[in-house]
């Protein structure tokens, strides 16, 4: 399974995001999902914000080898569950070919249709980023904690 999150400029909630599922991932033995991440209107090869880098590394993720890329149609193809952190962004994806495989991250996470979007800590300060990492750690929690539960409904 390919588990994809997408932001706007793939610098800051996305990248963020990515490296919480990857260690969440490895954490819960679910070696059969692979993620990534993408933004609606990345600069191609730009590295993770600064306030990301420092709230990963505080939290022991390097993000020093994340490059920023724009999200396209053979990106959303290769997707099998699509993770957005806003509306704009699932607008997109979806107008890429994503309908029915994207999702508003909190309205997957919560399986209740509550959705709000994932706050952009773009031009905060290290605060807002800190936050924005944690409410991104207990959703992606709730997420994989839904994506093990279909996937064994569907092995049974």
């Amino acid at each position: 399974m390919h588990l994809l999150f997408v932001c706007t400029g793939n610098t800051c909630r996305s990248p963020l995001a990515e490296a919480i599922a990857r260690r969440l991932v490895r954490e819960r033995g679910l070696n059969d999902i692979v993620v990534s991440s993408a933004g609606t209107s990345a600069w191609s090869d730009a590295p993770a914000s600064d306030g990301s880098l420092l709230v990963a590394l505080e939290n022991g993720i390097d993000l020093s080898e994340h490059r920023a890329r724009q999200l396209s149609p053979e990106i959303v193809a290769a997707s099998d569950v699509i993770l957005t952190m806003g509306p704009h962004h699932l607008d997109r994806a979806e107008a890429l070919g994503g309908t029915g495989r994207s999702h508003l991250l909190t309205e997957f996470s919560s399986g209740a249709g509550n959705a709000w979007p994932i706050s952009d800590p773009f031009g905060g300060d290290l605060s807002v980023y800190r936050a924005t990492f944690g409410e991104l750690t207990q959703e992606i929690r709730s997420a994989l904690d839904r994506i093990a539960a279909d996937s064994t409904r569907r092995t049974l």
